[in-house]
């Protein structure tokens, strides 16, 4: 195996090179299924302790609802310039409502949506105080969809393929119940039948499911649960020896693994090469993933190199660190950075 680590930075990509990736984007049809969430924020103050228990009492000041989970790379592959389609199930229950809504106010389509009334509409609220976290609670069902809703799930996403000659798939799993062993297993030989690119951000229930698909993005986290290894993120070669037994066993075109501080590593069956996390002022790591796929299965199906992918990848994931919240990566601020 062959490794390339740590180039100078200034040779790999131009402004120009970036510049039509992003008009690239802008002719892509993107499908993106896998769990949706409503994210609830209560910002509030605190004066005092509860007398019924040794809890503060918040007092709260401003409240909002903010799309998650799949939802969240929905709008980062729209925000790229793509035509994004969102598949997922949801409960057909009051948080159903706000859910729409939310979508309606980022211009994305209700089409891939389905309204279950045997689940819950996945609710995760953050009661947050002086910048802190609180609490959250997570209101949610986690089971797997059963295999009519699975099969309804099925037929949506590939009539969307067809009518609208999507490029990509992306499966965005949250261990929430909506991508399972059948679900993924039918999606793939579906998008493999069609010629279309499929990309995969795995949780761990589901991990071992994810076989042919084009690109893989876990973290080091989720790799190490998933393949039942203890590597310490200081041990690269270990990490790069794992990752091309991984690619192989699981017939796998490209690994994307996230490293945290330590960059992002990109494997395929030839070639493992690290790129150094570039130092930022990190105020926020959430919704850095999601960022990364969206931006990797873009590049994938506009015909990126290995390198132009790990690069362009690992910036964006840096950038959206830099802003308080779960934010989608801006183009112009990404064109800036070269």
């Amino acid at each position: 195996m062959s490794e390339t680590d740590n180039k100078n930075m200034d040779s790999i990509i131009s402004k120009q090179e970036v510049k039509a990736y992003l008009d690239a984007f802008r002719t892509k049809n993107v499908l993106i299924v896998g769990d949706v969430m409503v994210d609830s924020y209560l910002w509030g103050k605190v004066n005092r302790i509860s007398p019924e228990a040794p809890i503060p009492i918040v007092s709260v000041t401003e409240s909002e609802y903010r799309l998650g989970g799949a939802a969240n790379v929905a709008i980062n592959v729209r925000s790229l310039g793509a035509t994004t389609y969102l598949c997922s199930v949801i409960g057909d229950d009051e948080k159903s409502i706000i859910f729409k809504q939310l979508l309606k106010s980022h211009n994305l389509s209700e089409i891939g949506i389905i309204c279950n009334k045997n689940r819950k509409t996945t609710v995760k609220t953050r009661i947050i105080s002086s910048n802190q976290h609180l609490l959250r609670v997570d209101d949610e069902i986690e089971t797997n969809i059963d295999k009519n809703t699975a099969d309804e799930l099925i037929d949506k996403i590939k009539k969307i393929c067809k009518e609208k000659s999507v490029d990509v798939i992306i499966f965005e799993d949250y261990d929430k119940g909506v991508l399972t062993d059948y679900t993924i297993n039918e999606i793939t030989k579906f998008s493999k039948e069609e010629k279309i690119y499929t990309t995969a951000d795995p949780k761990k229930r589901n991990f071992g499911y994810y076989k042919d698909v084009n690109l893989f993005k876990p973290n080091l986290k989720e790799f190490c649960e998933g393949v039942k290894c203890d590597i310490p993120k200081n041990d690269i070669k270990l990490i790069k020896e794992y990752s091309a037994k991984f690619i192989k066993e699981f017939n796998i075109d490209k690994l994307i693994l996230t490293l945290s501080e330590k960059g992002l590593l990109i494997c395929d069956k030839n070639n493992c090469i690290q790129y150094p996390a570039i130092v930022r002022d990190i105020a926020d790591v959430s919704g850095a993933g999601d960022t990364v796929i969206s931006v990797a299965s873009l590049l994938l199906c506009s015909g990126a190199s290995n390198e132009h992918i790990a690069f362009l990848s690992n910036i964006s994931g840096g950038l959206v660190c830099e802003k308080a919240g779960v934010v989608p990566i801006d183009p112009i601020s990404l064109l800036s950075e070269i």
